[in-house]
């Protein structure tokens, strides 16, 4: 039984419609940089694979290849959602202070 060639080019796309445009497997809406956190949790890519059961084994590497052709901007991506996650965290623990204050 032959299989289809599949152009790896193909598997990662941005759309600024879906995840601010940022970079994610084809047709799913998974981000790379969502399986370059699982993977540095120290999940293997065939871990991932199973995790997230819609994508195959070569979506999660091309994932994995992007993020290392790309790595300041997918590190720089990581950098700035951290801080705006311990921004926001900051900011509701603040007002939870102030409202039992």
């Amino acid at each position: 039984m032959a299989t289809a060639t599949v152009n790896i080019g193909t598997l990662i796309e941005r759309d600024p419609e879906i995840r601010g445009g940022r970079p994610c497997i084809a047709g799913t809406g998974v981000t790379v940089q969502r399986i370059v956190g699982w993977h540095s949790l120290g999940l293997s890519p065939e871990e991932i694979a199973v995790q997230l059961g819609h994508l195959s084994l070569a979506q999660v590497h091309a994932a994995l290849s992007y993020y290392y052709a790309n790595r300041e901007e997918i590190d720089a991506e990581i950098t700035t959602d951290n801080t705006e996650g311990d921004r926001l965290e900051n900011e509701f623990l603040a007002s939870r202070k102030s409202a039992h204050g």
